[in-house]
């Protein structure tokens, strides 16, 4: 089994080489940047999916964060979301000791029909769960998560993100949401971009 270090590495790899462009583009605020992160086309890689799910679960056990979920707004938490209860089950089967880790997500809107709730999967009120999100530019998407997670009467004990872009104040935004709760990034955007120019 890889280190922690190992899967981190791998993972950064991926992400800038499967997800990092240079160029001129208009992000969904509607600021340009000269080069754009979309880490689905690595979250939805299958090594790649595996390696954000490991790095982050790894990510949740070194801050002793014990949530009993995860979740995210859709759908770039989606498949993040996945992979950390995927390794949450594949560990506890080796040490059953570890405890588990159920998934949700949160809709952009509630829905029309049916039960017509927002949060789908995990539900239980009281829980300690923990915000996850792709990348953090502006922080809006992370922090619909979290109120909406706080309606359902969750508990939010971490945020994390795979890449946070370090700009338009998104980091101060998400932490003024997430209050006691710690925000937590796996990488940043100079970390991705540094790797991108090195794998040319």
């Amino acid at each position: 089994m890889s280190t922690p270090q190992a899967t981190r590495s791998t993972l950064l790899h991926l992400i800038a080489t499967l997800s990092f462009r240079l160029g001129s583009f208009t992000l969904s605020s509607g600021a340009h940047s000269d080069y754009y992160i979309d880490c689905r086309t690595t979250t939805l890689h299958a090594e790649g999916g595996r390696l954000a799910g490991l790095a982050l679960y790894d990510l949740i056990r070194a801050h002793n964060l014990n949530p009993q979920a995860v979740g995210g707004l859709t759908m770039g938490a989606d498949p993040l979301v996945s992979n950390i209860a995927s390794a949450s089950a594949w560990d506890h089967l080796q040490h059953p000791e570890a405890s588990l880790i159920h998934g949700f997500l949160v809709r952009k809107a509630e829905k029309a029909h049916g039960t017509g709730r927002r949060i789908e999967g995990f539900t239980e009120p009281g829980a300690r769960v923990v915000i996850v999100d792709d990348v953090c530019t502006t922080g809006a998407s992370t922090i619909q998560a979290i109120e909406a997670a706080r309606d359902a009467k969750f508990q939010v004990v971490g945020v994390l993100c795979l890449v946070d872009r370090q700009e338009m104040n998104g980091r101060a935004a998400v932490e003024a949401a997430a209050a006691s709760a710690p925000f937590l990034s796996l990488f940043t955007a100079a970390d991705v971009r540094a790797a991108h120019l090195a794998a040319k």
